[in-house]
């Protein structure tokens, strides 16, 4: 059996944006999927998750959720084994963005959550496919069971998170960063810049997949953590 995995949802997401890849990789792998819905900081949310861990694991986060797979580097590397990047980005928010994302909090604490979130997710990108319109619906069932507080509370977190990119020039563990290659928000490009600050990681581009690749392509984003799975944990 593989060594442990813990998997981290996006923003406002829960564990069904991985529901493919659990139900795959479950089958010789320890799979957790982590809450990031509870605490103020990154390292509020990553203390909790050590607490709740395996001693020794990998980690996969998407969006938000990779924000805080690399805060729990930083925090523990001896325990994190490998790690998987998947639509995130080592970088602070800048002062444009978290004006803007605090305009956003205000529309969805007054009842206009699901206008919103239909925004965020058509901001952020989905690739055009048959199953378009069940994305969407299933990004949007997750973010309005969630509710307005918890866009507030990851919104906030986010607003406050520090820069990670020396943390991942330092990261020794077998590396993946995932790219929907439709991703609006977070292009190819700004993936191919978080690969190049990992010492060995590798960059996987999912064709026919925007900001929610584990959903919109679950096969290709299974295949890949797969191969990164079996990667030797020893990097030179």
């Amino acid at each position: 059996m593989r060594e442990p995995l813990v998997l981290l949802p996006g923003f406002m997401c829960d564990a069904r944006v991985f529901g493919p890849q659990v139900a795959a990789l479950s089958r010789d792998t320890p799979v957790m999927v982590a809450p990031v819905t509870e605490g103020d900081r990154i390292e509020e949310i990553a203390s909790s998750i050590l607490t709740a861990a395996p001693a020794k694991f990998g980690v996969a986060g998407m969006g938000f959720g990779g924000a805080v797979a690399m805060e729990l580097v930083r925090r523990a590397p001896e325990r994190v084994t490998r790690i998987a990047l998947i639509d995130a980005s080592p970088l602070a928010e800048t002062p444009q963005d978290a004006s803007a994302r605090e305009a956003r909090i205000i529309r969805a604490r007054t009842g206009r959550l699901r206008e919103v979130l239909e925004e965020d997710i058509v901001t952020a990108g989905l690739a055009v496919s048959p199953y378009r319109g069940d994305v969407l619906a299933l990004a949007l069932d997750m973010g309005l069971h969630l509710g307005a507080d918890v866009y507030t509370r990851q919104s906030r977190t986010l607003m406050r998170r520090k820069d990670q990119q020396a943390v991942m020039r330092k990261c020794k563990a077998p590396a993946l960063v995932v790219c929907g290659a439709e991703n609006a928000v977070l292009p190819v490009k700004r993936h191919d810049f978080l690969a190049t600050l990992i010492p060995n990681a590798r960059l996987e581009v999912i064709a026919g997949a925007g900001h929610l690749a584990a959903l919109e392509q679950p096969e290709a984003v299974i295949n890949v953590l797969r191969a990164w799975q079996r990667q030797p944990q020893t990097v030179s």
